[in-house]
């Protein structure tokens, strides 16, 4: 039987925090009405690129990425990631300043990440760097190789930030943290992007039935958590709820005039740090 509904096809990362997010839409727990819902779960630096082609109709990004995709996608004001006062974390396997590390060689999760736009910013020097999948960059750090290449450090994001010490890895810098105490602002690290294509009555659906996604894992926690579980790459319940809270919460809900007004500024402090090449200001949906 065909089925004559709209389709969008839905990227998202394999981690607890967006399967929480996505659990009523991949759950089919709330009605859809005329459109149907393809989940597609990769890490966030392959989404960063496949956004490019525009393939995606709706698709979790690095607000590095959306830099480079503004001309395509507009940010949905839900879904967001947002690390307040806390963030990805520069682990090594001993204690080291900032200024040995960005001499050595970092393994991070994706050069259009955040987290990567955020660690050049606050080392103030292009390092050198080595893209290694999110999962493994702890293990990568422990045993100090990967595929031959020395790693001095690692740029840990998702649950990767609870878990780092169980490796007896060394925290060096909170990188959220550092952009508190630079900014007084909470460091927007992924948000939603919908392809502006679509049309403005598709846009509106589309954000609402994600918004409505993210309202009833929130009213549904237990069960949501329990969905959630199965992306948590070896996270304990208490720790994945944990996991969760700090990065589905009311940012999640609504960016807000605050979570805006980090949006630009991390934009801005981008482009003036010659990282992002052009000064991009964010558009999001009405």
């Amino acid at each position: 039987m065909n089925d004559s509904r709209l389709l969008i096809r839905v990227g998202h990362s394999p981690d607890p925090d967006d399967a929480f997010m996505f659990y009523a839409l991949a759950g089919e727990k709330i009605t859809t009405g005329s459109y149907r819902f393809e989940h597609e779960l990769a890490d966030i630096e392959t989404l960063n690129r496949r956004a490019f082609s525009g393939e995606l109709e709706l698709t979790a990004i690095s607000v590095h990425a959306y830099a480079h995709l503004k001309d395509r996608y507009m940010l949905c004001t839900c879904g967001a990631s947002m690390g307040d006062q806390y963030g990805p974390m520069l682990v090594a396997r001993s204690k080291k300043s900032t200024e040995e590390l960005a001499q050595g060689t970092i393994a991070v999760p994706g050069t259009l990440t955040t987290a990567y736009l955020v660690l050049r910013m606050c080392l103030g020097v292009d390092f050198e760097q080595v893209v290694v999948p999110f999962d493994q960059i702890l293990d990568v750090v422990a045993a100090g190789v990967y595929q031959r290449q020395p790693i001095d450090a690692g740029l840990v994001i998702h649950e990767g930030q609870l878990t780092y010490h169980q490796q007896n890895l060394e925290l060096i810098l909170d990188t959220g943290r550092w952009w508190f105490d630079q900014t007084g602002l909470p460091l927007p690290l992924g948000a939603n992007a919908i392809r502006k294509d679509l049309g403005a009555k598709t846009i509106h659906d589309v954000h609402r039935l994600l918004l409505q996604s993210i309202q009833y894992g929130l009213q549904h926690r237990e069960e949501a958590l329990s969905y959630a579980l199965g992306f948590a790459h070896g996270l304990d319940r208490a720790k994945a709820d944990r996991f969760i809270e700090m990065y589905v919460n009311d940012w999640t809900l609504d960016f807000g005039r605050r979570g805006r007004d980090a949006v630009t500024e991390l934009l801005a402090r981008g482009h003036a740090a010659g990282i992002i090449p052009e000064l991009v200001a964010p558009e999001f949906v009405a």
